[in-house]
């Protein structure tokens, strides 16, 4: 399989377009098409269907995508992997969610510089779910990220036991939380035991998936909702938020996947950095 036609082929997926992928590739149109045209008759199948909008997938184009996105994975896995950089012996890559990079992740990267320095890191960013795939595939070593749910092949470690509480940026004893109310879409698990907790509160007008966002906007204009602990401290030792009394707390805890068939001392060395950042952060 051409690596460079499997390229080819996501960039398309990502763009919609031949001429929007070509462009972003530097390479021509019809490079693209021939590219496509390959692969089409590799797998015998039409993968795009073309018009004046674009380019759409096919059934088999749908399927080819996971193959395609694990070919180029794997082959980016085995040119770092070969490649080593001059003075490491060791290759790891370690994926996490985007609001665990700021900053239990970025100083677990200084934790590796100071104590593992023979140690070459491929660190990305993605959602929860393909990092658990990716992990499970084999083409990520370990993966942060919160209440993941259980998979089969892959090995949960509990590093930070977080709650998420209930703020307002008004009184905190005021009953008329919910006129401000957003809702913070955290897990499947969290709707689950809000609703059961909240069981006739009434539609929030703005609801979020992402926590980060919807903490800078209530504290911006004003509002309320669930957040981590962690990340609204600062807020509640400066007077900008309040927790609200009685109000039930959430787990939303930190775990490092990883697969039993890593390599095992190695994934113990990139678990003695989390953890010792994770005690770090309680200190």
């Amino acid at each position: 399989m051409d690596i460079a036609a499997a390229r080819t082929f996501l960039e398309i997926v990502k763009t919609g377009s031949f001429i929007r992928a070509a462009a972003n590739l530097n390479i021509t149109q019809t490079a693209v098409s021939a590219r496509v045209r390959v692969l089409e008759e590799q797998l015998d199948r039409q993968l795009f269907i073309r018009n004046k909008a674009g380019a759409k997938l096919t059934q088999a184009g749908d399927q080819f995508l996971r193959y395609a996105t694990t070919l180029v994975q794997l082959w980016e896995r085995a040119r770092h992997d070969v490649a080593m950089p001059l003075g490491r012996e060791n290759f790891v890559t370690v994926g996490g969610e985007h609001s665990l990079w700021n900053p239990l992740l970025r100083d677990w990267l200084a934790w590796m510089k100071d104590e593992c320095a023979d140690v070459a890191i491929r660190a990305q960013i993605d959602a929860p779910e393909r990092l658990i795939d990716q992990v499970q595939e084999g083409l990520v070593d370990l993966a942060v990220v919160y209440a993941p749910p259980q998979r089969t092949g892959v090995i949960a470690e509990l590093l930070v036991d977080e709650a998420l509480v209930a703020v307002s940026t008004d009184d905190a004893s005021a009953e008329d939380w919910w006129d401000t109310y957003v809702f913070v879409d955290w897990s499947p698990d969290f709707r689950a035991n809000h609703h059961m907790a909240f069981p006739d509160a009434p539609s929030p007008a703005l609801s979020v998936n992402h926590g980060p966002l919807a903490l800078d906007y209530i504290v911006a204009v004003g509002g309320s909702g669930y957040f981590r602990m962690e990340a609204v401290r600062p807020h509640l030792d400066s007077g900008r938020l309040h927790v609200v009394p009685h109000k039930p707390r959430f787990s939303y805890s930190i775990y490092a996947l990883y697969s039993p068939k890593a390599d095992e001392l190695l994934i113990e060395r990139v678990r003695n950095g989390l953890r010792a950042v994770a005690v770090s952060r309680r200190e």
